[in-house]
């Protein structure tokens, strides 16, 4: 471990009681480096208390953690938690009902901060009011480090890497899994579908506070039709995630995306029957979020902090595929790993956190990507801890 400043705690799980938040805490017990100051935080000491007797039954060293009582909606708690230590997960979603308080200590704190949000809203809003806190504190604010958008954000900067583009680039992200989407991504996506406005709203305040790429450079997402890709040999669907936002953000900072950079995100299907399924189960999703009775019923059939067994998980898998095209030259790279929705992004987030304290990034402060903040160094974690970053053509 490198040395600290005057904080008591390397890293704090805030969520270690849910699901989600308890796998993070099974892999940072696991795969945390010798000597990391760790603590679990949250509301309730007894289950607080509970997650630290099953992480002690498994390394006897940890029967002592810290616990750190605290409740999201608490500022002054949350202030506390903030400057103990020198980053904070946080699993407890969705981000746009719970997560600003938190958000809002470690930009003033000057503590780093990752999450697993894919909501729009809230990580617009979150760069409007607190961005320029987190710069003048040097905080780094690192949203959207689990399946949403870890995947994305760094296959893209390893296909430019790979492609090194001194002209336009036009990209298409493709992606595929198996598996269930957890119980707060179900809740965090439908929230996101019934606020279309306000949605909107947040992104157009951020566009005007937000700087242009400087030298000329242009970064743009581009909203793609339903095709058959047969490069891929896919039928590709649009799919309206957070993935391409974060994707063209990251282009807009980092020079290796070239001078004139494209995104557009798909799902990819083997099949037009299952094309046609997935769009209309989309749009049922959609009209759903808009009525509020409908909303309730469905939230109510997959609920937060569960999800699959151990079995399940362990048969589950994605795929991201990424052709990118410059100037007469095609690459196309590939993403895969196994479980998305719970596994993997407990790996991406817990590797996320632990790449901020122990690695040598990129000097950054403020609202950031991964690729801005973590970038190669976090691509070289993720790859020693078994999801694959492959040249495929």
């Amino acid at each position: 471990m490198p040395s600290s400043d005057d904080r008591s705690l390397d890293l704090v799980l805030f969520g270690a009681t849910g699901f989600t938040g308890g796998l993070t805490a099974d892999y940072l017990a696991a795969h945390g480096p010798t000597g990391l100051r760790w603590g679990l935080a949250g509301r309730n000491r007894e289950k607080l208390e509970k997650v630290r007797r099953r992480l002690a039954a498994a390394d006897p060293a940890l029967a002592e953690m810290e616990l750190l009582v605290a409740d999201a909606t608490d500022a002054t708690a949350l202030a506390e938690v903030a400057a103990r230590t020198r980053v904070v997960i946080t699993t407890v979603g969705p981000y746009q009902q719970h997560g600003e308080p938190l958000v809002a200590a470690c930009a003033q704190a000057g503590t780093d901060y990752v999450d697993l949000t894919g909501e729009p809203e809230f990580v617009d809003r979150m760069y409007v009011e607190h961005h320029a806190t987190a710069e003048a504190t040097g905080a780094r604010i690192v949203h959207c480090c689990g399946f949403d958008s870890i995947p994305h954000d760094l296959g893209a900067l390893f296909t430019v890497s790979e492609l090194k583009p001194t002209g336009p680039v036009t990209m298409r992200g493709v992606v595929r899994a198996s598996g269930m989407a957890s119980g707060g991504t179900f809740h965090s996506a439908m929230g996101a579908f019934s606020r279309a406005k306000q949605m909107s709203a947040a992104a157009k305040e951020r566009r005007a506070a937000q700087p242009r790429p400087s030298g000329g450079r242009r970064v743009r997402a581009v909203a793609g039709k339903p095709h058959r890709d047969k490069a891929l040999g896919y039928w590709l669907l649009p799919l309206p995630t957070i993935d391409p936002q974060v994707i063209v953000r990251s282009a807009a900072t980092l020079a290796a995306y070239g001078p004139d950079f494209r995104y557009s995100h798909y799902a990819g299907t083997k099949t037009l029957r299952y094309a046609v399924g997935g769009m209309a189960g989309m749009a049922a999703l959609l009209t759903s979020a808009q009525v509020p009775p409908l909303r309730r019923l469905l939230l109510g059939r997959l609920p937060q902090g569960e999800g699959p067994d151990e079995a399940k998980r362990a048969s589950s898998w994605f795929t991201v595929d990424l052709v990118a095209e410059s100037e007469g030259r095609s690459l196309h790279t590939r993403v895969s790993g196994g479980d998305p929705g719970y596994d993997e992004t407990a790996k991406m987030l817990a590797e996320s956190a632990l790449c901020l304290i122990l690695d040598d990034n990129p000097e950054t402060a403020g609202c950031v990507t991964t690729a801005e903040a973590m970038g190669e160094a976090l691509l070289a974690r993720l790859r020693a801890a078994g999801i694959a970053f492959d040249v495929v053509a």
